[in-house]
């Protein structure tokens, strides 16, 4: 999958997009608008959903607008300077690691979905603008964000491959499979009919 000649650019790429998603927008935001931490209020999940919960929606919006963009740009970038699916997959997954798993705060992050979204754009505008009608149709529905989630990254390979993206459809298989682990509590809770709606604590 990796050349000699792109084993160290991709692993460079890796680095740098880890880093990038380790940059959490939730508690930033938090902290520049003297809010609670989103770690220790609401549903304690450092994603844009609880940051509405906990601060209402311009800090939620300001949350989500930087969780995308720490998967976008890495990705955008990437893609830019490498022409190569699986360095280009190998950015989007390391973004997206980098938020669930965060260097500069003890390794304890979000569930990734907005960052997956944002790494999705990078890669296809059409899938990732798919994507977001997929979530937003979801969660009109039933109001419930994860629900939503787990939804929309179960599709996602799906459309990716109807475009051809056969490398991408497998980087987000995975990107997929960890979304769905991150949020095994919220598919308990959907199961037990005691998941909270979208802006409720």
């Amino acid at each position: 999958m990796f050349s000699a000649d792109l084993a160290i650019p991709a692993l460079f790429v890796a680095v740098l997009a880890y880093l990038a998603g380790s940059v959490s927008a939730a508690i930033l935001v938090c902290r520049m608008m003297g809010l609670e931490d989103p770690r220790t209020a609401g549903s304690g999940n450092p994603g844009a959903t609880n940051v509405l919960r906990v601060g209402g929606k311009l800090p939620a919006i300001l949350t989500l607008l930087g969780d995308g963009l720490k998967g976008f740009l890495p990705v955008l970038i990437t893609a830019n300077l490498i022409d190569h699916p699986a360095t280009i997959a190998l950015a989007a997954l390391a973004a997206f690691i980098g938020h669930l798993y965060p260097v500069f705060f003890n390794f304890e992050g979000g569930k990734g979905v907005a960052t997956a979204l944002g790494a999705l754009l990078g890669i296809d505008l059409s899938v990732g603008a798919l994507a977001l009608l997929t979530w937003l149709a979801v969660s009109l529905a039933f109001k419930r964000s994860s629900l939503a989630a787990l939804v929309t990254f179960a599709l996602v390979p799906v459309y990716l491959l109807f475009e051809g993206h056969q490398t991408f459809a497998a980087g987000f298989f995975v990107i997929g499979a960890f979304l769905y682990y991150t949020h095994r509590g919220n598919i308990q809770r959907l199961l037990n009919g005691t998941e909270p709606v979208i802006g409720k604590r």
